[in-house]
């Protein structure tokens, strides 16, 4: 038998945690097995109930979500991942998140089943980024950024056969192992361990790092 999915949630505002404990405690196959009403707290519930999610608010008072995250993750042998919660008032954060080594993003807004659908998606190793956080997150990186390229002018990197990193590309450019497939002639399996090998290669987290590396290394450009 399978074991639940331990979560633990992060958030400031009672109400928030409740309404998200309340959703998650009906669901089959998921337990809430700790709150935190501020990062530091997060930390420590983690270290102590080491569960397999955390929920992860980003302003909190004193020990932010991002030093939070970036306080979990830094352990390479950590198996808990972070979602981050957002209302969207600060995309700086989102990204500084996801270089922190978040796995995906939640609205606060989001729908009792977009909540647990999350939980789902990061605990099975998928990263989770919707299409509008997406474009938040990388038009707040090339604003802090060089000019990137607008065509595909930097070098293919070594580790990576030129399927790879087609595959790469195409992941960066957010299309689906599905979407990847159909575009590159290819079968759903071989995608799936082609995106294995890419993260394995560059030492990636997930797909969500697979997108911040390509963009940081000018492999694609955001469409102007």
């Amino acid at each position: 038998m399978t074991e639940d999915l331990r979560v633990v949630l992060a958030d400031d505002q009672d109400l928030v945690r409740a309404g998200f404990r309340v959703i998650l405690g009906t669901e089959p196959g998921i337990e809430v097995v700790g709150e935190a009403a501020d990062g530091a707290e997060a930390v420590q519930q983690v270290r102590e109930l080491k569960p397999d999610i955390v929920l992860m608010d980003v302003q909190m008072p004193g020990t932010d979500g991002l030093a939070a995250t970036r306080q979990i993750l830094a352990d390479p042998a950590c198996q808990t991942k972070v979602i981050i919660l957002t209302t969207f008032d600060r995309d700086d954060y989102l990204f500084a998140a996801l270089r922190a080594g978040a796995s995906g993003f939640l609205l606060k807004n989001a729908s009792p089943e977009d909540l647990i659908s999350a939980v789902r998606v990061v605990a099975r190793g998928d990263a989770l980024l919707s299409p509008e956080v997406t474009k938040r997150v990388l038009t707040q990186f090339t604003r802090d950024q060089a000019p990137a390229p607008t065509e595909h002018t930097t070098t293919r990197p070594p580790e990576l056969t030129e399927r790879e990193y087609e595959v790469l590309v195409e992941l960066a450019r957010g299309a689906s192992n599905a979407e990847i497939a159909e575009r590159l002639v290819l079968g759903e399996t071989t995608v799936k361990t082609h995106v294995s090998r890419i993260l394995a290669k560059l030492g990636l987290r997930d797909r969500t790092h697979a997108v911040v590396y390509a963009y940081e290394h000018g492999i694609v450009a955001p469409r102007r």
